[in-house]
């Protein structure tokens, strides 16, 4: 039995793909939680609930859906409460944007594509998922960035709607820590497929951020951030809430 067996965590993003997502998923599903995750590549949903119920025995509800689009968003939580009952933990990982485009060189869809995916996305399933949230006195978990934190070249979107995740997220924890809803957000360095390209698209850039992690290697999707989600989902964090969380690399938690 694991520490959040029954538990019902929604992921966005948890699908089995190279980024972030599926690492949190595997790190929920060995603590014994159902998982409802969701996206918009159902290959990638399915393929991550074939694999996380064979290998784990949880039960996994996949949900096809744009975060940018309320209606599409309340239908995850419709389907959530409707699978499972409740909702215990809500972990926002999801983002889009056009990484590498450089400010200057930005359109408005460019930039709206990171407000859609990303900050719009946080608003409608904390909105959606707070009545819920608050009848489990449960969790929110949400994703910003080093590239708001220390402003990274051709990040500009991406980090604008990261810096705006982490100011929602604020607000959240101070309104709705009186119902007993802790929200915080986790800054991930996480070696994924986005991450290698940016890595050869700003090589200087990169061996200068490598240099400045004590451990010397960016995080482990599952190992380091999957834990870290877990933990800041469990009881004994539950006095933590409005939170910044840096995952820098192997060297642990820096606030």
């Amino acid at each position: 039995m694991g520490e959040l067996t029954n538990k019902t965590v929604i992921i966005t993003g948890g699908g089995k793909g190279g980024g972030i997502g599926y690492g949190i998923s595997t790190a929920f599903a060995k603590e014994g939680a159902n998982l409802v995750i969701t996206g918009r590549n159902v290959e990638k949903l399915e393929n991550a609930k074939e694999e996380l119920e064979r290998l784990y025995g949880i039960q996994v509800l996949t949900v096809q859906a744009d975060g940018g689009d309320e209606e599409q968003v309340k239908n995850v939580i419709d389907a959530a409460v409707k699978e499972f009952g409740k909702i215990h933990v809500l972990v926002n990982n999801a983002q889009n944007s056009a990484s590498g485009v450089m400010l200057a060189d930005h359109t408005k869809e460019d930039f709206d594509k990171a407000i859609y995916s990303g900050l719009y996305a946080v608003f409608f399933y904390m909105k959606h998922a707070f009545p819920y949230l608050k009848e489990t006195k449960g969790s929110v978990i949400n994703f910003a960035s080093g590239a708001g934190l220390f402003g990274k070249p051709g990040q500009s979107s991406y980090a604008a709607a990261k810096e705006g995740i982490r100011g929602l997220s604020r607000v959240a924890a101070t309104e709705w820590g009186p119902f007993g809803v802790n929200v915080n957000i986790i800054c991930p360095l996480v070696m994924t497929a986005a991450l290698e390209q940016w890595k050869e698209a700003y090589p200087e850039v990169y061996a200068q951020t490598i240099k400045g992690i004590p451990a010397g290697r960016f995080g482990d999707a599952e190992k380091d951030i999957g834990r870290t989600c877990v933990f800041l989902a469990s009881d004994a964090a539950s006095y933590i809430s409005g939170e910044t969380i840096t995952m820098q690399g192997g060297s642990g938690l820096r606030p």
